[in-house]
């Protein structure tokens, strides 16, 4: 055993000697495996990120959690169809009724009136002389706070008596806060929305944005939330209804059922049919969402590997030459009894330092980007992806160096020692 280690660290000081003494042409050598390992590193982080980000989001609905709108929901690939426009929206008594389903616990519509009759945005403007058009403006109803979708860290929700008075009180997110009250506690004060004044009750919990910047319609804490009635007397025609519901403890698939029965009924769709409306769960979404991602770097990672494959090429080419440069060398060592084996072995050893240092570097350099990144996207490095880099770029200077440290074990001793 001590023999075979001794004969193994022998062979790689060799090796690396030898690398060390042809530092240009080593590194150009592995530029190749540096900007596929570095890519493979920036595209684990980002998917794996993006991933994490959403499942915490979306969970943050609760595993309960039923979502419902008209149209499909998750990640969209195209525009929406045209039988899914002509849908019929979700109504305030479809929210209703599936509330007194025996196996949901609350249901919540929620109401986007964040455009006015025309298409065009409303406008918030604050005592600070701000005016933005990106707020989204939702109306809901007092039961929102029986769900985990949102989450008060000061003031309260509007009440019943509020919503049926339509009441022009509201809960602002994190982000208005600071916005319109970047040094003052927003509670109690007024805020425009469209040409009325709005006193604020509530303030929401701040929440990590899914990408960097923020305040804009990406910002999830860019919202105002107002009863439902006093959202119908800014927009009267408002009918881009969400509905969350939320089933009892171990009832979710039941519950499911039970309002599909009652919608299709509700929506007169015919035995046969397809829903003509979406319904969707925590888990439903981050199943949609993990495979469109998972196959993006499965394609990221095809493209990644052709800087992998270009420098395992240029780790075959250089051993070549090594190889030949060193014919003598190779006779030398066979004729003081090197075997083929120790032959064979050292020029493998020579190709795996060579790119397994280049994989080394890209990590490195990969890890570093990753901190880069987080200002834009979210980024999470997975255990598996530095293991991954580091052995596909061992492995390619031991697929690649196969052939010249063959060529290297079979060469005759007599003819090397004679080579010029």
């Amino acid at each position: 055993m001590n023999f075979l280690v001794g004969s193994f660290y022998e062979n790689f000081k060799m090796a690396f000697d030898t690398l060390r003494s042809n530092k240009l042409r080593s590194f150009l050598t592995i530029v190749g495996v540096v900007v596929g390992v570095i890519t493979v590193m920036l595209i684990s982080s980002i998917i794996s990120g993006i991933n994490v980000a959403v499942e915490k989001e979306i969970e943050s609905f609760g595993t309960r959690s039923i979502f419902l709108y008209k149209m499909d929901i998750g990640i969209r690939t195209s525009q929406p169809t045209r039988e899914e426009r002509m849908r019929k929206p979700l109504t305030m008594d479809d929210a209703a009724e599936i509330a007194n389903l025996k196996t949901i616990e609350v249901a919540v519509p929620f109401l986007d009136i964040s455009n006015n009759f025309f298409g065009q945005k409303i406008n918030v403007t604050g005592k600070n002389g701000k005016t933005s058009t990106s707020v989204q403006l939702n109306g809901t109803l007092p039961a929102v706070e029986k769900t985990s979708s949102e989450v008060l860290v000061d003031g309260r929700w509007f009440s019943d008596a509020e919503n049926e008075a339509k009441a022009n009180v509201c809960v602002i997110g994190n982000f208005v806060k600071e916005a319109y009250f970047p040094y003052e506690s927003p509670l109690g004060q007024t805020i425009e929305i469209g040409s009325q004044e709005y006193r604020i009750i509530g303030l929401l919990e701040k929440k990590e944005q899914l990408f960097g910047g923020g305040g804009g319609n990406n910002d999830q804490t860019n919202i105002i939330y107002m009863p439902m009635n006093s959202a119908l007397k800014l927009k009267p025609n408002a009918d881009d209804l969400f509905i969350l519901a939320v089933a009892r403890e171990g009832q979710l698939e039941k519950a499911k059922d039970d309002i599909q029965d009652l919608l299709r009924t509700r929506r007169q769709v015919k035995f046969g049919d397809k829903n003509n409306f979406a319904m969707e769960t925590a888990a439903s979404l981050i199943d949609q969402f993990s495979a469109i991602t998972g196959g993006v770097f499965l394609a990221m990672v095809v493209i990644s590997s052709v800087g992998l494959m270009i420098g395992g090429i240029g780790v075959m080419n250089i051993m070549l030459v090594s190889v030949t440069e060193r014919t003598r060398e190779i006779g030398i060592r066979k004729a003081i009894g090197a075997k083929q084996s120790d032959i064979l072995l050292q020029f493998l050893i020579e190709a795996a330092t060579l790119t397994g240092f280049g994989g080394i570097v890209g990590l490195l350099i990969g890890w570093g980007l990753t901190f880069l990144v987080r200002i834009f996207f979210p980024s999470y490095v997975p255990l598996w992806a530095p293991i991954a880099g580091f052995g596909a770029s061992v492995g390619i200077g031991l697929i690649f160096g196969l052939f010249p440290a063959w060529k290297a074990a079979r060469l005759d001793p007599i003819e090397s020692l004679r080579y010029e």
